[in-house]
C-alpha cells in the first residue's frame, strides 16, 4: 500500500504534457525523429533587375501553385473513390458530380489569371498530378473540356500539353527554386511532385545562378505598360 501510494504521488506530480518528455536511464539508447528540412545554396543574381524580375515571378508562382495543388488533391480523391465503386453508372454519376465541383472551384479564378500565371499553372498541374493538363482533361465531360481549351487558347494562347522540366527548361527551374524555398520557409504548404527529378542535383549543377536574361525585355515592357 505504501509503495502504491508513493507511485501514485509520483504520477500525480508529473507535468500535464508528460507525453512530450522522454525518460532514459544510463545505458539506454534513444532515437529522436527530427522534421525534414532542405539545405539550399544562396541564390546568385547578376543584377538588381534580375532580383526584381525574380520577386515579380515569385508572386505569380505563389498565385498559381495552390490551384495546381488543389487539382491534384481533387483528382486523387476522384480516382481513389472510383476504385471503390463497382457500378459503371455510379462511376459516371460520381465523376460528373466531381467535375461540376472542380469547375466551380476553378472557372472564375482561372479567368482572372494573367498569361504568365496561366502558363505557370499548366506547368504546375503537370508537376502535381504527373500528367499534363491535356491528359488530365481528356476524359472529362465536354463542357469542362471545352472551357479549358477555349480559356487557354483565347486568353493565354498556351498549350495544355506543356510539360514541367526543371532540369532543362530555365523557367521551370526558376519555378522549382521558388517552390523549394517557399516550402522550406513554410510560406507554401508542400505537396510532393509526382514527377521524378532531383532538384538538389539540378541547383548544384547550375551553381544556384538565377538567369533571367531572356525575360528582361518582356519584363521591362510589362513594367512600362503598368506605369502607363
Amino acid at each position: 500500500m505504501i509503495s502504491f501510494s508513493q507511485k501514485k504521488e509520483e504520477l500525480d506530480s508529473l507535468p500535464k504534457n508528460f507525453d512530450d518528455y522522454i525518460f532514459v536511464k544510463p545505458g539506454d539508447s534513444i532515437t529522436i525523429k527530427l522534421n525534414e528540412f532542405t539545405l539550399l545554396p544562396k541564390q546568385k543574381f547578376k543584377s538588381r533587375d534580375d532580383i526584381r524580375y525574380y520577386l515579380w515571378f515569385r508572386r505569380k508562382v505563389f498565385k498559381a501553385y495552390p490551384y495546381a495543388k488543389l487539382a491534384s488533391e481533387r483528382l486523387d480523391s476522384l480516382n481513389a473513390r472510383l476504385d471503390r465503386i463497382e457500378s459503371k453508372s455510379k462511376k459516371r454519376k460520381y465523376t460528373r458530380l466531381i467535375q461540376r465541383y472542380i469547375e466551380g472551384e476553378f472557372t472564375d479564378q482561372i479567368k482572372k489569371m494573367t498569361k504568365t500565371e496561366g502558363r505557370i499553372l499548366i506547368k504546375l498541374i503537370h508537376r502535381q498530378t504527373g500528367n499534363t493538363a491535356f491528359d488530365n482533361i481528356k476524359g472529362l465531360r465536354s463542357g469542362w473540356k471545352a472551357f479549358w481549351y477555349n480559356t487557354t487558347a483565347n486568353l493565354f494562347s498556351l498549350s495544355l500539353k506543356d510539360e514541367y522540366l526543371p532540369e532543362t527548361v530555365n523557367e521551370d527551374y526558376l519555378i522549382e527554386d521558388i517552390l523549394q524555398r517557399a516550402f522550406r520557409d513554410q510560406v507554401l504548404k508542400s505537396q510532393p511532385s509526382k514527377l521524378n527529378f532531383d532538384f538538389i542535383k539540378v541547383i548544384s549543377a547550375k551553381k544556384a545562378e538565377i538567369d533571367v536574361e531572356d525575360y528582361k525585355i518582356m519584363f521591362a515592357k510589362m513594367k512600362k505598360k503598368s506605369n502607363n
